[in-house]
């Protein structure tokens, strides 16, 4: 009995003070939270409500002991050439940046970044989208990264313009899958001009995994028959690449429900692979008015996908109506086609149809324009 009685009263002594240990890390927590929030409406002029929201975002406060004094880190940030918005638009996002040592973590690798051009806004914008970056190993991963985009893209700049299009380029974990799809891409012959060109327009695609990369070049050369040497190849590749492989057959059905021919649609796929993109309900509208209601055939509409793109309520619907008011006055006008009128400038379409005949039409587009837009 005296033994089970030390047991228990061992085992309340390990519960109580594990309770206070407990207590005094929890009391611990909410004394620097509260430091952290007073700091920064104090300091960076946050509101109480944004101080409170990005104290909050600090969940554990063992690895902030080391530095003691955010204005180390602030004064920082002012040194680089940030400005107060700017600071506060980055501690808001990650405020446990104000506790990274400057020496070795920020420093060197906001120096990495700037050294490539990435500065000012840029620089803030693309931490702030994936603050990980700051997290990531300056030589084990950051120059690596950087310099295997520097071999796709050629230069500091198009890094730059793909980084801040996609800032978790940045800090991607799989840079032996980019360097495999780049194999991958060179391999089926695609040349390092159109590699180029596809990274800086997408540049996930060489973020996914190879088996994806290699079903959309079939798809691209086999199904749509686009050469992956020719001009075309690297938006081919970008709009199948923006889309369900589901949904882009879905969109093929649209168009031959309107009686398009499968040749057809690779003929328009060919010169504009963007129609492929368009919303479900743009291409029905848009079949809707040119085949059904203007009576032009799918040859003429797929020689022609641009007409596709065009806003049919502030562009073509104004347009076809000025020409049809013209002809119902009988007044004599230039005799273009449907592609040469609505590809003309606003300009130009105005010099052509519109105020050439101001006295006896007058009013005769910009009403229509309010009319017919949404």
């Amino acid at each position: 009995m005296l033994i089970r009685f030390k047991c228990k009263a061992a085992s309340a002594f390990r519960f109580h003070s594990l309770s206070i240990f407990e207590s005094q890390n929890l009391y611990s927590t909410l004394t620097r939270s509260h430091l952290l929030t007073k700091y920064l409406i104090k300091s960076l002029g946050f509101t109480k409500e944004e101080a409170s929201l990005a104290s909050s975002k600090v969940t554990s406060y063992k690895s902030l002991n080391n530095n003691k004094n955010p204005d180390i880190v602030v004064n920082y940030f002012k040194h680089v050439g940030f400005n107060e918005i700017q600071i506060k638009q980055l501690i808001s996002v990650t405020p446990k940046l104000l506790f990274y040592d400057v020496t070795k973590t920020l420093k060197p690798k906001f120096q990495c970044l700037m050294d490539i051009g990435l500065t000012g806004s840029d620089l803030v914008n693309v931490i702030a989208k994936d603050t990980t970056i700051v997290e990531r190993g300056l030589f084990t991963h950051l120059k690596p990264t950087i310099n295997c985009l520097k071999r796709v893209l050629g230069s500091d700049d198009n890094v730059v313009r793909a980084v801040k299009r996609t800032s978790w380029l940045l800090s991607f974990g799989g840079r032996n899958v980019m360097e495999s799809n780049l194999m991958l891409l060179k391999k089926r012959g695609v040349s390092d001009e159109k590699i180029q060109i596809l990274v800086r327009r997408n540049p996930r695609c060489i973020t996914q995994k190879p088996e994806w990369v290699k079903d959309l070049l079939d798809r691209v050369e086999r199904d749509f028959r686009v050469p992956l040497d020719s001009s075309m190849f690297p938006y081919g590749f970008h709009a199948l690449a923006s889309q369900k492989k589901s949904r882009c057959g879905e969109k093929v059905e649209i168009f031959k429900s309107f009686g398009w021919s499968d040749e057809d649609v690779l003929t328009m796929f060919r010169k504009l692979p963007y129609c492929i993109a368009l919303s479900e309900v743009k291409i029905r509208k848009g079949l809707s008015l040119y085949v059904k209601e203007l009576g032009y055939d799918a040859a003429y509409i797929a020689s022609h996908p641009s007409i596709l793109i065009y806003s049919l309520e502030k562009r073509v619907l104004p347009r076809m109506q000025v020409l049809k008011i013209l002809d119902e006055k009988k007044l004599e006008r230039r005799k273009m086609g449907l592609y040469s009128v609505v590809s003309l400038t606003e300009r130009k379409f105005k010099d052509y149809f519109v105020l050439p005949y101001k006295d006896q039409v007058p009013d005769l587009y910009e009403p229509l324009k309010k009319t017919l837009a949404p």
